[in-house]
């Protein structure tokens, strides 16, 4: 044991060698194959590299490599490449990676893989710029007739196309410089909104109406939601619902139900208080509290607390709490165990009526469809009936019995369990399970109950993400994630901790629809919403997450002013606040270029935005690694200058903060298929999910922010004030940024 903890010791030291933390290289052990094969594959790299070390980027691709290589006869051949820096980028090793799929054959032709994977390619940012400017060229009038509503997808497409193995993102910051210099600025009439638009399908208005011709006015979120609900039956009208049974008695308890009701639409929204919401349970809040809301109706938040041993307070509080976020306020909350004595009273006389008995069958033994006909289904009422007070006194051990109802299910299956016995402290003691289609209708009827409808609805999930309770209680106990909350879930509550307005949650949620169909969406819908959101309601601040020091030159070293800047450009009627400027002032890193730059070089000037001045460079101070560590210019007057071709954003006596970058968790699309990561969701985290700049610089404008206040740091992203921060240091998670990703289509 203590050679298999050593050598366990050892391994971990390897894989930690080449950049996975601790944590990843211990949940890589528990894999055997992935282990074995990345074992492997290091041992090469350091034979290829000989006393030199495996740097973090090179092993962040070997791992990449080893967790996505189907045929691992390849892995000599990959490993290789990507040692020797042929292979470099994401893009390439995703192209190596097809092509080996795509050719199974033993001898692969060397040339022509290298030319599919773009090795030997290097795009210079001449080669950009050169290829932009023939796009932007093409397009220049219809550019200039129809300014920023002309769609700049087509600019991006056109250019990756040209230009196929370069940086992404080098790609579409070159493309928006070179919009923005061909356009200038967004003007007020570019932003503002254009009415003459067709509304998109997901927008065109439906009226849901039950109760005579009532006014829609208002009611935006429910005329957005489509498809199924438009087969909502009208109160009273159940019947008329297809699968619904009707008995003898159904149309006076339809009538007895319309007088106690009003014919008042209720809904319920019943989940489970054993985890926290996630995206999926926001469709159904959005559905059932949005659909009770736009027919003047109310909707309960009805807690399923039947499974105690994994129910928390937190969950309970969390539950209501992310409702009321969302917008909405239960008519009242309630529990399934508020009604313990009464579904005890119906299930005795559920016995009575001879549709259901007690069975000796233990409860493993009823699991799955083909079951066979129990022994006691003939039992007498009257045993039944002793048998079930007895169970419900705790007189027999636990799961020996359950009550059984006399029906076949609509997939075949006999007799499903009604109550079982349960151990436990908790709000519940025997507790029902809940019952569908078919056997819902049956249970009414059997006990001659008013019969509510019960609609179901498609699962809304995301990709590049988990929701399952049990996989995310895993991602927080191997602390790959901190909590339920960590901004890299999709939990509601960690929506809210990275800053997604809920108001763009709800509408995604109307234009995802409601479909019966389980739904599988993009995360950057879900963050177009949240942009749509925040451009009209987060205002703007400067902040530098890689800070440049500046120097100016021609300023006394007291000068010292105030520059207003509008918190809403579009609308500077919304307000502004007012931000240092001196003769010290700090700019991002990547707005300097020595050379070949559209933004700020040697011998290009740029404008500092808002502060109508414009900067060029005097001298270029390095420090002793040769790294531009200081910039000494000098200033003029916008006004007395000519106009140059890119304005920057800058920071004065800032303040330091920490900033908190974040991608997707997960590495593939689908992390819970087996064929996309076979070795299991827990072996797919992306390693830059999540990156910590602990020494950003923000102006004093958000000072005394709140927690969850949004802001708009211009020319960067969206960021919202994270619960860690502290009276002596912000910390800002990054929501989204300002532009879609591409790369994420």
């Amino acid at each position: 044991l203590k050679a298999l903890a050593t050598e366990m010791a050892d391994m971990v030291s390897i894989f930690m060698s080449i950049g996975l933390n601790e944590q990843k290289a211990k949940e890589t052990l528990k894999n055997e194959a992935l282990s074995s094969t990345l074992k492997k594959a290091i041992e090469q790299a350091r034979g290829l590299l000989g006393s030199a070390s495996i740097d973090k980027t090179a092993g962040t691709m070997l791992y990449n490599m080893v967790t996505r290589l189907k045929d691992p006869t390849r892995l000599s051949f990959l490993t290789e490449y990507i040692i020797t820096r042929k292979i470099n980028s994401e893009l390439q090793l995703s192209a190596a990676l097809d092509f080996i799929k795509s050719h199974p054959q033993e001898n692969l032709d060397r040339l022509e893989f290298e030319a599919a994977c773009g090795v030997g390619v290097v795009v210079t940012p001449e080669q950009i710029e050169d290829a932009v400017e023939l796009i932007i060229r093409k397009h220049k009038d219809q550019l200039l007739a129809e300014r920023y509503r002309f769609n700049m997808g087509i600019l991006m497409g056109e250019a990756r196309t040209a230009l196929k193995w370069a940086d992404g993102k080098i790609v579409k910051n070159e493309v928006d410089m070179q919009v923005l210099h061909l356009l200038g600025p967004k003007t007020e009439a570019d932003l503002e909104k254009k009415s003459n638009l067709e509304p998109k399908p997901f927008l065109h208005k439906i009226c849901l109406l039950f109760v005579g011709e009532a006014n829609t006015e208002g009611k935006s979120l429910m005329e957005q939601l489509r498809g199924e609900a438009l087969k909502f039956h009208k109160p009273g009208e159940n019947y008329k619902t297809e699968g619904y049974v009707v008995t003898p008695n159904t149309m006076n308890l339809l009538k007895k139900h319309l007088e106690e009701t009003g014919g008042q639409v209720r809904t319920r929204f019943p989940p489970e208080p054993n985890g926290i919401l996630h995206i999926g349970h926001a469709k159904a809040i959005n559905f059932n509290f949005g659909y009770a809301k736009a027919n003047n109706g109310i909707c309960f938040l009805r807690y399923d607390d039947t499974n105690p041993e994994k129910e928390e307070e937190k969950y309970f509080t969390a539950i209501k709490e992310m409702v009321e976020w969302l917008g909405y306020k239960p008519y009242a909350v309630t529990h399934a165990s508020d009604q313990f004595q009464l579904l005890y009273d119906l299930a005795v006389d559920l016995i009575r009526r001879g549709h259901a008995y007690v069975c000796h069958q233990r409860g493993e033994e009823l699991k799955g469809h083909n079951i066979p006909p129990s022994p006691w289904r003939e039992r007498p009422v009257e045993e039944s009936l002793l048998l079930f007070d007895r169970m419900r006194k705790g007189m027999f051990a636990e799961g020996e019995v359950t009550l059984r109802m006399k029906m076949v299910m609509e997939d075949g299956k006999m007799d499903p369990v009604a109550y079982r016995i349960k151990y436990t402290t908790s709000r519940t003691h025997c507790a029902p399970k809940s019952f569908r289609r078919s056997s819902y209708f049956w249970l009414c009827n059997a006990l001659d109950l008013y019969c509510p409808v019960q609609w179901e609805y498609g699962r809304l999930n995301l990709t590049y993400t988990v929701v399952s309770k049990r996989k995310i209680i895993k991602l927080v106990e191997t602390g790959i994630v901190r909590d339920w909350d960590d901004p890299r879930l999709f939990t509601l509550t960690a929506l809210r901790r990275r800053g997604f307005p809920p108001q763009a949650i709800n509408n995604f949620c109307a234009r995802v629809g409601v479909t019966v169909a389980q739904t599988t969406m993009e995360p950057h819908l879900l963050e177009a919403c949240v942009r749509e959101v925040l451009n009209d309601t987060a205002p703007r601040a400067m902040a530098i997450l890689e800070p440049l020091k500046v120097t100016i030159t021609n300023l006394p070293t007291s000068a010292q002013t105030e520059v207003r800047v509008p918190d809403f450009p579009a609308n500077e009627a919304k307000g502004s606040h007012v931000v240092p400027f001196s003769k010290t002032i700090f700019i991002e890193q990547s707005d300097f270029r020595e050379k070949g730059y559209k933004r700020l070089t040697p011998d290009q000037p740029v404008g500092l935005r808002h502060a109508g001045y414009v900067i060029s460079v005097q001298r270029v101070i390095k420090d002793g690694c040769g790294k531009v560590c200081e910039l000494e210019v000098t200033c003029a007057s916008s006004d007395s200058v000519e106009k140059p071709k890119a304005f920057i954003h800058w920071v004065s006596d800032p303040l330091r903060c920490e900033v908190r970058l974040y991608e997707s968790l997960f590495l593939h699309k689908n992390p819970e298929d087996p064929a996309e990561v076979p070795a299991g969701f827990l072996s797919d985290i992306n390693p830059n999910s999540l990156t910590v700049i602990g020494s950003a610089l923000v102006d004093r404008s958000v000072g005394k922010a709140k927690v969850f206040d949004k802001f708009q740091f211009e020319r960067v992203g969206y960021f919202s004030l994270d619960p860690d921060s502290t009276s002596e240091k912000l910390v800002f998670n990054r929501t989204v940024t300002l532009k879609e990703d591409p790369g994420k289509i």
